[in-house]
């Protein structure tokens, strides 16, 4: 019976390749009926919960996103939709913008981290969090106002680069918050998760447009992040930088993957599950009803992440069977 199963799952992950985008569970992209964007994984005991953001953008609009949703796995093949997890009109101060977030479970609660567009009081892009008891909400405003706002870091060149929060708590117990568009910040949090404590460092890598995301291996740290060689590209692509401490010194190590296809915008989320390592991104390779995938009109997809001997992650070819081919 075992045999007879991989044959079938082999059979089925060749056919996703060879058709496309396909029904075949696991094959991208992952949802069929929103489009989705900047992809957050975090593991929760035995599920895997996926955070996004709802592209509802119209004929004209390039961007339209007012709530966050939430999806689970326990297979990575099926989808679990726990609805929206909260919309931007819950941070009261808050006037537009569900941008990119990141969940982390911490003192047996769900912070919640989301770039969102700040009131008049504070213009610019701002960084707002959220608590909740479990991890599909309901999420509440834990602060009553923006973690981070865009006088906080004052040598950058626009109003926009607060945006795209990622988190990662380290071995001792400290949890650091990294974040950008052109300027890559990073900073470390107090106990409580609401507020800053310390200075803001910025790590700018090379190529850095945004989307930052952190994780750790063994002993290395990674920084993947959306890059842009304005030079050579039209398109974001995924790069990555590698340190032996979170804070530094980082090594550029280079491409991860190529732009998503049809998108100008990419956004990396990778995490470990179940011994195997994921790569969460999107493109726009996603038609529902009379409405193609554009720029505010995106769809997640997830693939398999592998390393080197050396910690350096092997490059990753982008494809329709996703997960549903069989592992290499």
């Amino acid at each position: 019976m075992a045999s007879g199963y991989r044959r079938v799952a082999w059979a089925l992950g060749a056919l996703a390749m060879l058709t496309g985008a396909s029904d075949v569970p696991g094959s991208n992209p992952i949802i069929r009926d929103k489009f989705t964007a900047d992809p957050a994984p975090v593991v929760i005991g035995d599920t895997l919960y996926l955070y996004v953001g709802h592209d509802e953008a119209q004929r004209d609009e390039m961007f339209n996103m007012k709530e966050w949703l939430v999806y689970s796995t326990t297979d990575m093949k099926h989808w679990t939709d726990h609805g929206p997890i909260m919309k931007v009109s819950d941070f009261k101060w808050a006037k537009a913008d569900a941008w990119a977030s990141q969940v982390i479970p911490r003192n047996g609660k769900f912070y919640f981290y989301a770039a969102v567009e700040h009131d008049r009081t504070h213009p610019g892009k701002a960084i707002a969090v959220a608590v909740a008891d479990t991890p599909t909400g309901p999420f509440r405003d834990a602060k009553g106002a923006a973690l981070i706002t865009n006088e906080m870091t004052p040598k950058g060149t626009h109003s926009w680069e607060d945006i795209d929060p990622t988190v990662l708590t380290d071995d001792d117990g400290t949890t650091w918050i990294a974040w950008g568009n052109r300027q890559c910040y990073i900073a470390r949090l107090k106990p409580n998760m609401i507020e800053i404590d310390g200075p803001i460092t910025e790590i700018t890598p090379p190529h850095f447009e945004e989307g930052p995301w952190l994780h750790k291996r063994g002993k290395v740290y990674y920084l993947t992040y959306a890059s842009l060689d304005r030079a050579k590209h039209r398109d974001e692509r995924i790069s990555y930088s590698t340190a032996p401490s979170i804070k530094g010194p980082w090594t550029y190590r280079g491409e991860l993957t190529g732009s998503g296809k049809y998108s100008f915008t990419i956004h990396p989320g990778i995490v470990e599950y179940k011994k195997n390592w994921y790569l969460f991104l999107h493109n726009a390779n996603l038609a529902i009803g009379d409405l193609n995938g554009a720029i505010g009109r995106r769809a997640v997809t997830v693939e398999r992440l592998h390393y080197n001997p050396d910690g350096t992650m092997k490059p990753v070819v982008q494809t329709a069977a996703g997960v549903s081919a069989p592992a290499s």
